[in-house]
């Protein structure tokens, strides 16, 4: 039998407390509940933002990105492809080139990215489902059509498949000099190509993004063979990470092989720092919040002196009593987490379940805050509290044990 656990117990489901303990006994568990219900949300929605923008960049990322260490292109050929091809798990090979282009239409003009794609991407991408208008094919009846992001279309408003007026996409001529020449006939490449599609995946690449078929981009940019990316999909039954690690042998230190993550790790590791940053402050709230513990510990020492005497007369040893409000400290604590934790999971499961709380705007990409709830957050949790609550206990328990016996009988 525990004697120190079994006390704590009594002590706490005690009728004959004061007042004053009690009520301050309340309070902490009552703010422990309340801090630790807090932090279980908040940290909730980090995580489901963190999957909404894996998500959202999903739907046109590729699983592995094979890109130049240095420069912003590199030369591709069938050898090349083969080699890349032949590495177990890899599914799918798409060449890309990326560049930034002047595009016109009738009197309006912008500067977007281009991204021209080989025929094969639709099977590696799922960006046909993030079309809201007109056709996903690049190449239709031997006509080359460009699919434009929902901003790039509003901003120079775009009709689609208007064969009178096509889209008209300049880049500047390398002539090898520094100085541009001022003729614009002969300081751009022109290409022109109808408007076949628009699509909407995330605001940072519909306000700036337009996808062409690769001869487009590459006769526009005179690329010839080089291309500024290959994009990997790996097979179902493979690990991205052993593709990646392979790949990254195979090529060397000359090319990058980026998965998913590390082509936003920016954003990423900005969600993650913000998400660590608002763990430290609940913890320092849920601190203060425990604070209350100290005092109705201190305060349920003074009333309890006689029986700390009594017990030490009995033979009750140091550790024995401070053992006991150890463990009072740890139930007032322990009863307020775990009512924190049942209410906070239970908040988010209504969330995920019935989307209680909306984002409150017409524009927004979900419809309701995204919660996702995982269980190194209630375990990091469970340890702060852990941590609180011997902090703040240690001390009344130590005065405890260090009563005078002569005094108090």
């Amino acid at each position: 039998m525990n004697v120190p656990l079994l006390i704590a117990r009594r002590y706490f489901f005690s009728k004959k407390k004061r007042n004053i303990i009690s009520i301050i006994s309340n309070i902490s568990m009552v703010g422990v509940a309340v801090g630790t219900m807090a932090l279980i949300i908040v940290l909730s929605v980090f995580n489901g933002l963190e999957d909404l923008v894996r998500g959202l960049y999903g739907k046109s990322d590729p699983d592995l990105m094979i890109s130049a260490m240095q420069g912003k292109s590199f030369p591709v050929d069938s050898a090349f492809i083969d080699r890349i091809t032949a590495v177990p798990g890899v599914a799918l090979v798409t060449q890309v080139i990326e560049d930034n282009a002047l595009l016109q239409y009738h009197d309006r003009q912008m500067v977007v990215k281009m991204k021209g794609m080989s025929e094969n991407y639709f099977a590696q991408s799922n960006i046909d489902s993030a079309i809201v208008e007109g056709d996903h094919r690049l190449v239709r009846d031997g006509q080359d059509y460009a699919l434009l992001g929902a901003g790039v279309q509003h901003e120079l408003s775009i009709a689609l498949d208007n064969r009178l007026s096509p889209l008209r996409l300049l880049y500047p001529r390398n002539t090898g000099k520094k100085l541009l020449s001022m003729n614009p006939e002969t300081a751009f490449n022109e290409q022109a190509i109808l408007a076949g599609g628009v699509f909407l995946i995330e605001q940072r690449i519909d306000d700036s993004y337009i996808f062409v078929p690769l001869g487009f981009a590459r006769d526009l940019l005179l690329y010839g063979n080089r291309r500024t990316s290959l994009e990997v999909r790996v097979g179902d039954e493979h690990s991205v990470d052993d593709v990646k690690d392979e790949l990254r042998q195979l090529l060397g230190a000359k090319f990058q092989v980026l998965d998913s993550d590390e082509q936003h790790v920016s954003l990423l590791k900005a969600i993650k720092v913000e998400k660590m940053f608002v763990f430290i402050t609940f913890a320092f709230i849920l601190l203060i919040a425990s604070l209350n513990i100290f005092f109705s510990l201190s305060m349920l020492v003074i009333d309890k002196k006689k029986d700390v005497a009594i017990l030490r007369a009995m033979g009750a040893t140091t550790q024995l009593v401070r053992n006991i409000f150890l463990f009072e400290g740890a139930i007032v604590a322990m009863v307020g987490a775990i009512t924190g934790l049942v209410l906070g999971v239970s908040i988010c499961w209504l969330q995920q379940t019935f989307h209680l709380v909306s984002m409150g705007m017409a524009t927004a990409v979900v419809d309701s805050y995204p919660v996702k709830m995982q269980a190194t957050d209630i375990v990091l949790t469970g340890l702060a509290i852990i941590v609180i609550t011997v902090s703040v206990s240690i001390r009344p328990a130590l005065n405890a044990a260090r009563l005078d016996v002569r005094d108090n009988l």
